[in-house]
């Protein structure tokens, strides 16, 4: 009699959690291993499979299964202001990420990773909870840029330090490019830098690790995502769809379309948000769903091998490319430069 293998049925359980928007799958995962996840009444383990049998539950509560049944993949991209932590409940009282976005119908925003609270600029929410580990799990090498302003003498050795790798107390650590930029004046100077991890404060320690200050610091692209000036500190908006296909591509996650949003009324509520000032550190009522935020330019560049396998950094690490000039000319005449086989568009560059 032949051998007959049958695969386990049901999926993981951290899986059916992340694709329903409660979390991260690296959160998930945390939850399960502190004993706040059961399933049929019994604390759940790591690697187990359920179906829609099962009753499972978070901290108590019973979760409606009949919230997975329809996945719903929503991005949002926020300009996080200084002063600004990266929790939900903040138990200082300082303002939080979370304050300014608007309530989603299913499910709840993950944000894919954080910024310390004196780092400004580009931070990803979605609904999706694969998503969110995906474009944070090393694996798939989701490059981070920041434009940093260090105090101090910077020298060619220590920028070749820098890229050849440094040992932290969590280990070793490098950028993958430095490029400087214009700007800064004495011992201040602007730096654009990649990383290709997400840990604490790493960037800062990095250039600590050399004898400088950073004086500041702000994320400006997140792999293919950029952050451009019409999207001021405080402010945020929601992906197009096609903008959003082209993020999970990078992931290997197929597109899912968008829940539908009426025309009229999406517009009234761009509209009140553009008339509505946002003070930095300023807590305000979160806006209505339906708020997708001011209209702006494309943030996302989608490179010209999109849809073959990402190429292993090194050799085809890909450029920060040209820097724009301090005051750059209106967006009328400046034009877009295709970008090199396999590289994205450079900081400040508007994707084709």
């Amino acid at each position: 009699m032949d051998e007959q293998h049958h695969s386990p049925a049901g999926e993981k359980l951290q899986k059916v959690l992340a694709r329903m928007g409660l979390a991260s799958r690296r959160d998930i995962e945390t939850w399960i291993s502190s004993g706040r996840v059961q399933v049929n009444g019994v604390a759940a383990t790591l690697g187990q499979r359920v179906d829609l049998h099962d009753a499972i539950s978070v901290d108590g509560r019973v979760l409606r299964r009949e919230e997975e049944q329809e996945e719903v993949r929503r991005v949002l991209i926020y300009n996080k202001p200084d002063g600004e932590v990266c929790t939900r409940n903040d138990p200082e009282g300082r303002p939080t990420v979370f304050d300014r976005l608007p309530r989603p119908r299913n499910g709840r925003w993950i944000n894919v990773g954080r910024l310390d609270i004196n780092t400004t600029g580009l931070l990803l929410f979605t609904t999706d909870g694969e998503l969110a580990n995906r474009l944070m799990h090393p694996s798939y090498e989701m490059d981070r840029e920041y434009a940093v302003r260090v105090r101090g003498e910077v020298t060619d050795e220590m920028i070749e330090q820098l890229k050849a790798g440094v040992m932290l107390e969590d280990g070793p650590a490098k950028f993958t490019d430095i490029k400087q930029a214009p700007g800064g004046e004495g011992y201040n100077h602007w730096y654009h830098c990649v990383v290709m991890e997400g840990r604490n404060r790493e960037v800062r320690r990095l250039w600590e690790s050399q004898g400088v200050v950073v004086s500041r610091l702000k994320r400006v692209r997140f792999g293919p995502v950029f952050i451009t000036s019409d999207l001021t500190m405080g402010r945020w908006r929601e992906m197009s769809q096609r903008e959003i296909d082209i993020l999970a591509a990078e992931v290997g996650l197929k597109p899912v379309e968008l829940p539908g949003v009426k025309s009229k009324f999406r517009d009234k509520m761009e509209r009140l948000q553009r008339k509505s000032p946002k003070p930095v550190g300023a807590r305000k009522p979160r806006p209505v769903e339906g708020d997708r935020g001011p209209r702006g330019q494309a943030v996302i560049a989608e490179r010209p091998d999109a849809a073959k396998k990402r190429p292993q950094r090194g050799r085809d690490e890909p450029s920060l490319g040209e820097r724009p000039a301090r005051k750059p000319a209106a967006p009328a005449q400046r034009r877009p430069q295709p970008a090199g086989e396999g590289q994205r568009p450079g900081f400040g560059r508007k994707p084709r």
